[in-house]
């Protein structure tokens, strides 16, 4: 019980008392009373006999108390679906769209801002200006070579875009029309992300063991004019620590040589996109893909083959959407008396579906998890069929900080909040310092659990509490509350 003396007179509306404080910093936690007014942390007291007057009052005796974790790649749309109860459940507070060089298709993202500001989400919204999209409004699209008209037509729609609110531009390079992309387009958009104090976000342009550090590369020569960040750093088909420190030693001499590069991770071995992934170029957009099987049909199956060997067999790729989902290729195969890459042409498409692939080396995920420039991130959303949407966070403490100890929960929640929030540019999230947003999770980690498997996807985490965004109950226990607290975060607001 504390003590009546020292108190205080100002009436706060919400008093955290005797809580153990993990900052977001990543130093060693401390015993406090935290203090909430309106939105903001407006005290933290460490002398735990000082006693003051809140309308309400939560005893955290025993219990963590950690800023709301961060997403730093998500996905899902706050004015379709502005629940998020996914994100919520596994303590996030904060969430970083428009990733993979996809965002709204709106030349004035004004607008879409204003949207979301009248749905109020139920978590907080950062967002980034996609670089396919760029080529879709611009009418750039599919071309190699876009003309100066196009590439002014890119930057004008970018500065825009940082004009609404926008925390810098992700690449999709991988994926169409972003593959058709050039050094020079590259080059003359990081300009403008570094004029406007911006962030790349990269999924790079091929993640395959072979070819992942030319792709990194590609993204530290945009570099030079911003800070870049790799986005679910991986390497397919690679494998052990010796060939992450390889990775690793890439992009730290990159920030010897003064580059500021970062990364994110999502704790699971298996990817997740649509099945395009495993398709030839020439069989996708902008090809007509039913005249490539008409001509090519022969070559298409032999690659497709091949592709699919190479990334573990048919029983690594899971259908995780359309009429197979939840069934692995070799299942569908075996159904249908057809082999698998005849699945893939006559029952699927390019289009088809979504996917979970199991093409990650656990051990080589692990160590790069551990360097102390990788945040995590979850590149999950509320429709997915893969378990990182709605368990990553939760794994991080539950197998990462109390199963494997591949380091202290200090560590993993620097790594889920500060870190996060430094790398995304948000000033005043991530971190338990006063005059910061009250985004806030109260906590027993040994109760924090991952229920979504890739069998059942869509199942919520357990364990936290009480989930706080801007200062108002978002969560306690497992029930949800009713009003949803969260805000349309736009960089550089006044």
């Amino acid at each position: 019980m504390l003590s009546s003396q020292h108190k205080d007179e100002t009436e706060y509306d919400l008093l955290i008392q005797n809580a153990t404080v993990i900052d977001g910093s990543g130093r060693e936690s401390y015993n406090a009373h935290i203090l909430i007014f309106e939105d903001e942390i407006a005290k933290i007291e460490k002398d735990l006999h000082k006693n003051f007057t809140a309308k309400e009052v939560i005893d955290a005796s025993g219990l963590v108390l950690s800023p709301g974790f961060i997403d730093s790649h998500a996905h899902g749309d706050p004015v379709e679906t502005p629940e998020f109860k996914n994100f919520l459940a596994m303590g996030v507070t904060t969430i970083a769209l428009g990733q993979d060089g996809y965002s709204p298709k709106e030349k004035d993202l004004i607008t879409w801002f204003q949207k979301v500001d009248e749905i109020n989400p139920a978590t907080n919204i950062s967002i980034f200006a996609g670089h396919n999209t760029l080529r879709e409004l611009s009418g750039v699209n599919y071309d190699t070579l876009p003309d100066e008209k196009g590439l002014l037509a890119m930057e004008a729609l970018l500065s825009k875009a940082f004009d609404a609110g926008v925390f810098g531009m992700t690449t999709g390079l991988e994926y169409n029309p972003g593959n058709f992309s050039k050094r020079e387009e590259l080059q003359r958009l990081a300009k403008i992300v570094g004029k406007n104090n911006g962030l790349i976000m990269s999924h790079m342009r091929n993640e395959d063991d072979l070819e992942v550090e030319n792709s990194i590369r590609e993204l530290l020569a945009q570099g030079e004019y911003c800070p870049v960040h790799v986005s679910h750093i991986k390497s397919v088909y690679g494998k052990g620590e010796e060939r992450a420190e390889e990775i690793l030693n890439l992009l730290d001499s990159a920030r010897t040589a003064g580059v500021q590069v970062t990364a994110d991770l999502y704790p699971y071995n298996a990817s997740y996109t649509g099945i395009a992934i495993v398709f030839p170029e020439w069989a996708k957009k902008p090809n007509d893909f039913e005249e490539v099987v008409k001509n090519r049909r022969s070559e298409l199956e032999e690659f497709l083959r091949n592709k699919i060997m190479q990334r573990n067999g048919p029983e690594a790729t899971l259908i995780g959407s359309g009429k197979f989902k939840g069934k692995n290729l070799k299942q569908i195969s075996e159904e249908l008396d057809k082999p698998f890459e005849d699945v893939l042409i006559d029952d699927i498409g390019p289009y088809g579906a979504g996917g979970a692939y199991f093409i990650m080396d656990g051990v080589l995920q692990e160590r790069l998890v551990q360097n102390e420039f990788i945040n995590i991130c979850s590149d999950g959303s509320p429709s997915m069929r893969h378990p990182r949407g709605y368990g990553s966070f939760a794994k991080v403490i539950e197998t990462y900080v109390l199963g494997k100890k591949l380091f202290t929960l200090e560590e993993a929640i620097h790594k889920m909040t500060g870190l996060s929030a430094k790398i995304i540019g948000l000033e005043d999230r991530g971190l338990i310092r006063e005059g910061f947003k009250a985004d806030l999770l109260i906590f027993n980690p040994t109760e924090i659990k991952e229920t979504a498997t890739y069998e059942e996807p869509h199942q919520l985490a357990r364990g936290f509490k009480y989930v706080f965004v801007n200062g108002r109950l978002a969560k306690q226990g497992e029930d949800f509350s009713k009003v949803r607290n969260g805000k349309m975060l736009r960089k550089n607001a006044d």
